[in-house]
């Protein structure tokens, strides 16, 4: 239970942190910090939340990192629903606290976007289908290959944080413009719920993507990885 709960608060700060920086700081006038600290910010929250709760829970945050890591072989299938259920649960937290805070603005529009992601006409830089698609499943895919380079026990010691929070600043820099980014399931429900309409219908392509791209993420690693024990 501890370990659901560490990943529950763990998500909570990377749609928070993440997504708050979008929603409320983005944008606004003179000092905004634009797509550059969008990023840095999604990396910073994983790589502060794998300092705090790594030792507990892992540090998933995701629920495509969590089958990512299922499918090669460092992490326990019965231990997937409890972590899927409690990142989703954290993230749809940190949405809420969102929206109030955010709604204390004067003119505040949720159905504006809220930092949901989609694609066609609601994709920030108006990309298809397709390359939504392509784009979250390859950038998942080497994010996991990431996590699972880093935190190989052949690899240098305690820089893992490191290298995983550069990495989903580089997935951001990439891809905030085709799909605003998800490579997270949960990230992407728990901003979608409270903007309803287009961000719900459009949900199931972050679900099926991140997915897809952590289980091809896996299998490549164990391809090109040395034969051993790598957990």
């Amino acid at each position: 239970m501890k370990k659901y709960i560490a990943e529950c608060i763990g998500t909570f700060w990377l749609v928070l942190g993440g997504c708050g920086s979008a929603v409320l700081a983005a944008g606004f006038p003179d000092v905004g910090i634009g797509l550059l600290g969008v990023s840095l910010a999604f990396g910073l929250t994983v790589l502060t939340m794998a300092y705090a709760i790594g030792h507990i829970s892992g540090c998933h945050l995701n629920p495509a990192v969590s089958i990512g890591l299922w499918v090669g072989g460092r992490f326990p299938a019965s231990q997937l629903p409890g972590y899927i259920a409690a990142q989703v649960i954290g993230g749809i937290i940190a949405g809420g606290v969102l929206f109030v805070i955010a709604s204390g603005q004067a003119g505040f529009d949720v159905s504006a976007g809220f930092a949901s992601n989609g694609y066609g006409e609601h994709s920030p830089g108006g990309y298809s289908l397709i390359a939504a698609l392509v784009c979250e499943v390859v950038m998942t895919m080497m994010f996991i290959l990431v996590i699972l380079g880093a935190t190989d026990k052949r690899a240098p010691a305690g820089f893992a944080p490191i290298a995983i929070g550069l990495c989903l600043t580089l997935i951001h820099l990439i891809s905030i413009p085709v799909t605003n980014t998800s490579v997270n399931p949960a990230r992407s429900t728990g901003v979608a719920l409270f903007v309803g309409d287009w961000a719900v219908s459009q949900l199931w392509l972050f679900w099926v993507a991140p997915i897809v791209g952590a289980a091809l993420g896996a299998i490549l690693y164990k391809v090109i990885s040395p034969k051993g024990d790598e957990a």
